[in-house]
């Protein structure tokens, strides 16, 4: 048999026309935003990052603003960042372990150097994938700490002026960050310089500052007068708002579009208020407060600590907390022994070694859980059915001793992967 020779007669081999097959089916997904932009939202962060040097068009394109908000959208939480209690007052240079929700996040664990701060790093507030942090404390010949907005993922921080009037005490710091409504985002300060007042209840004036990033200065956003003790917690940002609780029980809400703070209901655990004590502050002890799915959370606990306990959740319209979960650990006791300390502290008979790390509130109430680090583990437990499985093996710490916890109730950052500039 002759073969066929020339060019309109030539044929090729099915190897030849799979191989052109694909490049046309490249090329025409290369020339197409939107389908190129479907295929990079389901894309994992580390293979988006290397992307970005393939040509100008793809950097544009994956740093484009309505592809982080489509990722926000579709992505659930990525993980854990864990603060290393410290032991002693002077270890300032504060350990992260991060705990992963999935086997394609990045190694996050260890110290947040990204600042290279001799003074070292805290987390404040984790929001949408921007973390807020700041020193340990003042550096030297400085008045103030250093505040920074950090994305872990791409490894890109600011830092943030310093606010005018170095003589005002600081009480609390928030970040609201909502990529689906603003590439933008906001930092809230509160502040008085009347401490004196502060600590006895008496009535004072607080300011707030609020920080932009579109125009990356500091404004007065105005006073307030109140008799509540501002001890504040981190911030927590939930539909358009930043929350914190006070130590002295109060709780507040910063509208962050509106400008307006008010003072919201303290929860009623079990029917029984915190007595005051002589006029002075009498301080409530919170295992855990937080946002998930758009609802504010909170825990109490200031009598002996047990296995049994609350989970308030924030009305919508904010007129009261009342009572989501109740939650009884002894199960996970039982299959953990080393939980029960009531033998070990004669201080306190009756005393469980756990933290609570987050609260995932899901759409199917079935699925709702607690996250909790109990020696050794972190766990996720079913609200609705109380059963419990292991997520994560924490190695021991260097100065913690065996079966010990390492991270308290605050010390629980939860993290969701974003390419936001900060």
């Amino acid at each position: 048999m002759v073969p066929i020779t020339g060019n309109d007669n030539e044929i090729s081999s099915p190897e030849e026309d799979c191989h052109q097959t694909t490049s046309l089916a490249s090329t025409t997904i290369a020339g197409n935003d939107d389908l190129l932009t479907e295929i990079l939202v389901c894309t994992p962060f580390k293979s988006l990052i290397r992307f970005k040097s393939v040509s100008k068009h793809w950097f544009s394109l994956i740093s484009a603003s309505h592809l982080s908000f489509n990722r926000i959208l579709r992505r659930r939480p990525s993980g854990l960042f864990l603060r290393k209690t410290p032991l002693f007052l002077c270890d300032f240079m504060s350990e992260f372990e991060f705990v992963s929700f999935s086997n394609n996040n990045h190694n996050l664990s260890g110290a947040l150097n990204f600042a290279d701060d001799p003074s070292g790093i805290k987390i404040l507030q984790s929001c949408n994938g921007l973390l807020l942090c700041s020193t340990f404390r003042k550096s030297v010949g400085k008045t103030n700490h250093n505040y920074y907005i950090y994305n872990p993922t791409t490894k890109q921080y600011s830092t943030l002026p310093p606010l005018t009037g170095t003589e005002s005490t600081v009480f609390g710091y928030g970040l609201a960050f909502d990529p689906l409504k603003s590439i933008h985002y906001t930092v809230i300060c509160v502040s008085s310089m009347d401490e004196y007042n502060v600590f006895y209840n008496r009535k004072c004036d607080y300011y707030i500052n609020v920080y932009s990033s579109e125009t990356r200065s500091w404004r007065s956003s105005g006073r307030f007068q109140t008799s509540y003790y501002m001890g504040l917690t981190d911030g927590v940002f939930c539909n358009g708002s930043i929350h914190w609780i006070s130590l002295s029980g109060a709780s507040f809400r910063f509208d962050v579009d509106h400008e307006y703070l008010e003072t919201l209901p303290i929860p009623d655990s079990r029917g029984r208020r915190i007595p005051d004590s002589g006029g002075r502050r009498r301080e409530r002890k919170y295992r855990y407060f937080g946002e998930s799915n758009g609802h504010l959370h909170l825990i109490e606990n200031y009598r002996t600590v047990t296995t049994q306990f609350d989970v308030f959740e924030m009305e919508r319209d904010y007129s009261k907390w009342f009572v989501k979960y109740r939650v009884d650990l002894v199960g996970i006791v039982n299959a953990f022994p080393k939980m029960d300390r009531s033998r070990r502290d004669i201080r306190c008979m009756n005393y469980y070694a756990y933290s609570i790390l987050n609260l995932v509130r899901e759409e199917d109430e079935n699925e709702s859980s607690l996250l909790l680090h109990v020696p050794g583990k972190v766990l996720s437990y079913k609200l609705k059915d109380n059963t419990f499985k292991e997520l994560h093996n924490l190695a021991p710490g260097k100065f913690h001793k065996k079966g010990s916890l390492q991270f308290g109730c605050f010390d629980a950052y939860l993290y969701t992967e974003t390419l936001a500039s900060v």
